[in-house]
């Protein structure tokens, strides 16, 4: 593919990037760009990803909302199993939480997913939890656990069908512009397109200073977890998603064992992100203060990056200050239950294919999530 000429070349084999460039794919000649080995290496390997409708600020419940259709009827050949299983999500709240999950259940109570629950609720719906520990919580029996692996080869899949080239081991080192043409650098390699998405994740700055792009301040959050056997005589995958009502940690089946995390959002430059013993040790700490667990052996661990943008929100749209540079980034901790919804209007946006009608159902402006907002911002 040396010297190669295409229409648009997404950089990052993320979720982002591999939904984003199998819709594309659809309408016009892609290159997906990656530099590991393998796409799905960072953030989306490591997500312990749940459809949950109510989760995240309110573009992201939009976009959330806009993809469900999606994750429940994908296309034809795309996945050979559902690519969502029942979950559940349960917030947890100690007395001293209660009013704060009172003011939260009002707030989140429209959508209609969820119920406030009393203590006896909450300890029956979660049989480790220590006694007297829960004064109340909040459950969504609609959030579903995601096939992270599924959803991403199935997007690859579709990409490769409709015509589109991958190149992985390949980081970008130079982008330069020259009339209607982007020239992309990638060590011996060059590649032409009218049109760059640049979904790099915790990179995506970076890669938009390599452009003479200004960057948009995207913070990467790094976020450690780890994995345990659950006790003897517990069905582990019977319970729901278990999250303090403050987020202050979480615990979720996942294959047969326990995924605790101190949903921690430690700042880190982009990286190849690992765990930090002292988050370990306090994910640990908080999960047995809450349930009556014993973690004798830690089977794995590990962190990722969630990487958010100074509003929280995602971003996606063309900058407005660079011709055929698309911002595709800052999908924080929602990256995988956004991604259908952003990726068909990445392609709206790029190619001028059909607005996808359950975005348009949600009633959310384009211009929500366009990294012309933060130009604005900065002009004030």
């Amino acid at each position: 593919m040396k010297g190669s000429v295409f229409d648009i070349v997404v950089i990052g084999g993320g979720m982002a990037g591999v939904s984003a460039a199998a819709e594309l794919a659809g309408h016009a000649r892609v290159l997906l760009i990656e530099t590991e080995s393998q796409p799905g290496y960072h953030a989306t390997g490591r997500s312990a990803a749940i459809l949950a409708q109510t989760y995240g600020s309110g573009p992201v419940r939009d976009l959330t909302a806009a993809s469900a259709r999606f994750f429940d009827t994908p296309p034809d050949g795309f996945v050979d199993a559902p690519l969502l299983s029942p979950r559940g999500l349960m917030l947890i709240a100690r007395d001293d939480q209660l009013d704060g999950l009172r003011a939260m259940h009002a707030e989140l109570s429209v959508s209609g997913y969820l119920s406030l629950i009393d203590a006896a609720e909450v300890e029956d719906r979660a049989p480790i939890l220590r006694k007297g520990y829960a004064a109340g919580g909040i459950f969504n029996p609609h959030a579903q656990d995601i096939d992270v692996h599924g959803l991403l080869q199935g997007y690859l899949r579709l990409f490769r069908a409709r015509g589109g080239e991958v190149t992985t081991k390949a980081e970008v080192t130079g982008l330069t512009r020259d009339g209607n043409t982007w020239t992309i650098t990638t060590g011996t390699d060059t590649y032409q397109a009218g049109t760059i998405v640049n979904a790099a994740g915790a990179w995506a700055d970076q890669v938009a200073d390599r452009a003479g792009v200004q960057p948009i301040g995207l913070a990467p959050l790094r976020r450690s977890a780890l994995t345990f056997s659950p006790p003897d005589g517990i069905d582990s995958d019977a319970l729901p998603m278990m999250v303090d009502a403050e987020e202050q940690f979480y615990l979720k089946p996942e294959t047969g064992k326990l995924l605790a995390s101190p949903a921690n959002e430690d700042p880190s430059a982009p990286c190849d992100s690992q765990p930090d013993e002292m988050d370990i040790a306090i994910a640990i700490d908080r999960v047995l203060t809450a349930f009556d667990l014993d973690v004798r052996r830690i089977e794995a661990k590990w962190a990722g990056l969630r990487t958010f943008a100074p509003d929280r929100a995602p971003v996606c749209g063309y900058d407005p200050q660079a011709e055929g540079f698309f911002w595709l980034a800052g999908q924080g901790g929602y990256g995988i239950q956004t991604a259908p919804a952003l990726a068909r209007l990445t392609a709206h946006l790029i190619t001028g294919a059909a607005p996808d009608p359950d975005f348009l159902a949600t009633g959310l402006a384009i211009d929500t999530l366009s990294p012309a907002r933060f130009h604005r911002a900065a002009a004030k």
